[in-house]
């Protein structure tokens, strides 16, 4: 299996399955200097962690993170950083009726289609799981990017099924609730429709918005490099996601194109309509991305599906999951807006010095 790699000058590869023994990552073309300890990265990866709420799945790991090289007396030597977080909370058997029936909305099929074989235990290497490691590396980049740039980034969840959360936006309270919802009088609201939707044996899908602020002007590259195109494909590359806008994103279809251009005068732009990018390029502008994710296919509720062998059968999925995984994608979006900018930022500093 190739492709667990991402980034260029800053490349991270990650490896691990969701019930096997550990997961991990590398962090290659992270610049010496950096002070970073297990502590804070793991800090980041317990924003993620479930069994926090009854709203999400009730796995619940301890999220040790062992820093194993390039960071010395505290600091990045330059060399590369390998991180690794043991899975002490894993219930294969829960998953021994279905090793040979593929889950519909799951990649149990085209796992199997590809490589002929698959680790049915959670999902293996295709679990949300994985994400941990996008987190524990996105932690460095945060930490980078904020002591190099002063640039903040701060995601939240904007839509929970049908529920709209950020027409009110307290960003002080974003992560003082398990779904991190910028407005604290719609919790109550959120949390009776998980606890309805869990009664019910089904799932729903989210949108999580994340944002970038004070990133500077000049990072990306026209055509074939452009930034906007890297942070889609980064958050398309999450699990579970279905969809990415930039800006105004699809809404710019129904805007003239009087609305939709934004004007500048000596004091910045008037609006924010590109999302912080133009022509693949950073305006300087906050670069704003939303990712939609689709509903949990790992579901009690009795569904058609074949096995291997190509029969007919009932599928019912039991184990722990999340009746809605976006609840838990915030700091995923996070980690991966910041990996691509501070790759970009490297990139940048390489052509232009």
């Amino acid at each position: 299996m190739s492709y667990n790699s991402f980034g260029h000058l800053l490349r991270v590869s990650t490896f691990g399955e969701s019930h096997g023994p550990a997961i991990g990552c590398v962090i290659d073309g992270c610049p010496p200097g950096l002070e970073i300890s297990a502590g804070e990265i793991r800090a980041e990866v317990l924003r993620r962690a479930s069994g926090k709420s009854r709203h999400t799945s009730q796995r619940r790991e301890k999220e040790d993170v062992q820093i194993l090289s390039g960071v010395f007396e505290g600091r990045t030597t330059g060399t590369p950083v390998a991180l690794l977080i043991e899975n002490t909370d894993a219930r294969s058997k829960d998953y021994e009726e279905i090793k040979r029936q593929f889950r519909p909305g799951h990649a149990d099929y085209t796992y199997w289609k590809k490589y002929g074989v698959r680790d049915y235990r959670g999902g293996g290497r295709s679990s949300a799981r994985e994400t941990t490691m996008r987190v524990a590396a996105g932690a460095l980049a945060r930490k980078w990017l904020k002591d190099q740039f002063a640039i903040e980034i701060q995601g939240w969840l904007a839509q929970l099924g049908p529920i709209r959360t950020d027409q009110v936006m307290q960003w002080d309270t974003i992560d003082d609730n398990p779904f991190f919802c910028p407005d604290p009088a719609r919790v109550p609201e959120l949390e009776s429709y998980m606890d309805s939707l869990r009664k019910s044996g089904d799932s729903t899908g989210a949108r999580v918005n994340v944002i970038a602020r004070n990133v500077p002007a000049g990072l990306g590259a026209p055509i074939y490099g452009k930034l906007d195109a890297e942070l889609a494909a980064a958050m398309m590359s999450i699990n579970a996601a279905k969809g990415v806008e930039i800006g105004a994103g699809f809404d710019s279809v129904a805007q003239m194109g009087t609305v939709h251009r934004d004007e500048m005068t000596r004091d910045g732009f008037l609006s924010n309509h590109a999302g912080g990018i133009l022509g693949g390029i950073s305006s300087g502008q906050d670069i704003v991305v939303s990712t939609a994710f689709k509903p949990t296919s790992s579901l009690r509720i009795p569904c058609r599906g074949l096995d291997i062998d190509g029969n007919e059968v009932e599928i019912v999925t039991k184990g722990r999951h999340d009746p809605c995984v976006g609840i838990r994608a915030t700091p995923i979006v996070e980690a991966m807006m910041a990996l691509v900018l501070m790759d970009h930022v490297l990139l940048h500093r390489a052509q232009n010095g």
